[in-house]
């Protein structure tokens, strides 16, 4: 296969994905072999959510929809067209997935295939439903891909270089397993947005969409505010009111009213609104139903902490505060080239 002919593919995949609704999805039939697969993929949106009890349907088919949108021929284009592509001997590529969102592994996937090596995929048990119907409807549309696919539950060898993420505890065991072999090893990120007061209903609307999709599981999820000092919440709380529906998830409840409690009885200053608790806390990373807080006197200074801890941000949502800022209600529509932990995949995967 010609990189061309793999982004060809791709783009099938992404017309593909793109059927999948909430309610009422309608079967393209212009699309090949799909009479099967769209039946199989939408029993196996069921299972994710079944197997999963942080996913539901509205957040699997949120996930599918954005890598239809993602996978295009602009997008593609767009996204490859820096990088030289030599046709070589292809390597075969582990990748060690995390299962805190949906697909949350696709782009390593998308990644090693686009750049003409195979890849080897541990998934998580959290996430193992829809990922196999992806690589089978792939195999359908190119049999090659057979060559340049496989999925292990057993220990990893016979591969010459890993891409692994996971948490900074399970970061040490990777960097211990796999240091002899080229590697991307993530650890926790964290996002975090700076408000400034002079938000507008819409952005600060938009922001909640960064808060709460995927219940505040990713990465890319805003788990911190910074706020100037003297900030009144009351337009913030009345902007996240649309997202009151989901105390009603039980988990969520469930870590909602919990954190509630242990901070109550530590006699912490907290704020609240029913279905989502803010606390002043210098941390980046915040528990499920919290989202942690800090005021700020000087911007120039803030940027400089910022600064001084890139490496354990993923995401800064603001407006005209940094140049490399995400825009509110932007963190979970990452486009190709915005790389997990700025770490470009695609260059080193072609360097192999």
């Amino acid at each position: 296969m010609t990189i061309e002919d793999r982004k060809s593919h791709f783009l099938t995949l992404g017309k593909f994905l793109g059927q999948f609704e909430l309610k009422d999805s309608v079967l393209d039939e212009k699309l090949p072999h799909n009479e099967k697969f769209f039946t199989e993929m939408d029993h196996k949106i069921d299972s994710a959510v079944h197997h999963n009890g942080w996913f539901n349907r509205e957040n699997v088919v949120f996930s599918l929809q954005e890598w239809s949108k993602a996978l295009t021929r602009e997008n593609l284009d767009e996204w490859l067209s820096k990088y030289e592509f030599k046709e070589k001997e292809p390597k075969t590529v582990a990748v060690i997935m995390a299962g805190n969102i949906p697909l949350v592994g696709f782009h390593d996937f998308l990644s090693v295939l686009i750049s003409g090596h195979r890849v080897q995929v541990k998934q998580s048990s959290n996430d193992k439903q829809l990922l196999p119907v992806i690589a089978a409807y792939l195999m359908a549309l190119e049999p090659e891909f057979e060559k340049y696919i496989s999925f292990t539950d057993e220990q990893l060898d016979d591969f010459d270089a890993v891409i692994a993420t996971g948490s900074n505890n399970t970061a040490r065991y990777f960097e211990y397993y796999f240091g002899n072999k080229p590697n991307i090893i993530r650890k926790n990120r964290n996002s975090v947005a700076v408000l400034t007061g002079e938000e507008s209903k819409e952005q600060l609307e938009a922001l909640a969409e960064d808060i709460f999709r995927y219940y505040g599981l990713g990465c890319r999820n805003v788990s911190k505010l910074y706020v100037p000092e003297g900030y009144d919440f009351d337009s913030f709380f009345k902007a996240m009111y649309g997202w009151n529906p989901i105390i009603n998830q039980a988990k969520y409840a469930n870590n909602y009213d919990y954190n509630k409690a242990v901070y109550l009885m530590s006699e912490f200053k907290l704020l609240e609104n029913g279905f989502l608790i803010l606390k002043e806390d210098g941390s980046f990373g915040s528990p499920i139903a919290t989202l942690f807080y800090e005021t700020y006197k000087d911007k120039d200074e803030l940027k400089g902490k910022l600064e001084a801890h890139k490496d354990k941000l993923q995401c800064v949502v603001s407006h005209n505060f940094k140049e490399d800022e995400v825009r509110f209600g932007d963190t979970q529509h990452p486009r190709l080239w915005d790389y997990a932990d700025n770490v470009d995949t695609m260059e080193f995967l072609l360097n192999l």
